[in-house]
């Protein structure tokens, strides 16, 4: 199989497709464990213990530099995960997500370099309405 037969329809490898998967199953086991109502930093906690058990290498609350006129800037930016290197989690627990919510994440992916990223929103009664891919 060659490396155009081991993309999905997005682009992205089958082996990032797969750890996206693990990502959200991830999420998943966390919200039906735990259920809305915690502070973002409780998920956090636990999607990355999860994240753990599962084998997967993960970074929490990254420091995201901003590069401006050749000079790199710290302007408190700080990704919440990222998973093997290469996928972005961003944790919320709030009432809803916006494209506010959207467009930091794809702040955050530009920003990285890196294409995929998922926003997580705890705060929802069923999971699969509080996550979104985002890919660049």
């Amino acid at each position: 199989m060659n490396h155009q037969e081991r993309q999905d329809h997005k682009g992205l490898s089958t082996e990032l497709d797969n750890l996206a998967r693990t990502v959200v199953d991830a999420g998943l086991k966390v919200h039906r464990a735990l259920g809305p109502g915690l502070l973002e930093s409780a998920y956090e906690h636990c999607l990355a213990h999860e994240l753990h058990l599962r084998g997967v290498s993960l970074v929490r609350q990254i420091a995201l530099p901003i590069f401006y006129e050749g000079a790199r800037l710290d302007a408190g930016y700080r990704l919440d995960m990222v998973a093997e290197d290469t996928i972005i989690i961003e944790i919320k627990a709030v009432d809803l997500l916006t494209r506010l919510h959207e467009a930091q994440i794809l702040t955050y992916l530009e920003l990285s370099g890196r294409r995929l990223g998922f926003l997580m929103n705890f705060n929802t009664p069923m999971f699969k309405h509080g996550v979104r891919r985002l890919v660049l």
